[in-house]
C-alpha cells in the first residue's frame, strides 16, 4: 500500500530507496526500463549493511549516471506485506551528470517535466 510520508517509518525495515530528483529548472529525471517497458523512478533493493543514503546514491549512478544532491526529502511509502519491509520514496535534486561505465545497468534517464508523468 501506497503512503505518503514525510519521515522515513521506523516500525519495519526498509529494503529499497527509489528518488524522482529534480533538475536546477524543475524538470524531473525518470528512467526508462528497457526490460519492463516502463518509465520509472530512480532505485531498487539496498545491498546488505547500506544505508538508504548510500543506496540511494548507488542506485541513481547505475541507473542514470547522476550524482545527487545531498538534501532528499521523503514523500512516499510502499509497504510490502509480502516481505514485511518498505520501499521508500525520496525527493531529491541533481548534483551533476557523470559518465555511467559500461558495465551498469541497461536504462536510460528521460528529462520531462511534472506534467507527463501524472498523465
Amino acid at each position: 500500500m501506497l503512503t505518503f510520508i514525510t519521515e522515513v517509518p521506523t516500525d519495519r525495515p526498509v529494503s529499497g530507496v527509489h528518488c524522482v530528483p529534480v533538475l536546477s529548472d524543475g524538470n524531473l529525471v525518470l528512467v526508462w526500463d528497457k526490460e519492463e517497458q516502463v518509465l520509472t523512478t530512480i532505485g531498487g533493493r539496498l545491498e546488505e549493511n547500506e544505508s538508504l543514503f548510500d543506496g540511494l546514491n548507488r542506485e541513481a549512478m547505475e541507473e542514470a549516471g547522476i550524482e545527487l544532491m545531498e538534501e532528499r526529502m521523503p514523500f512516499a511509502s510502499w509497504y510490502w506485506e509480502e516481505y514485511d519491509t518498505y520501499r521508500i520514496y525520496f525527493l531529491t535534486r541533481v548534483k551533476r551528470f557523470i559518465e555511467m561505465p559500461k558495465d551498469f545497468e541497461k536504462t536510460g534517464y528521460v528529462i520531462t517535466n511534472f506534467e507527463l508523468p501524472l498523465q
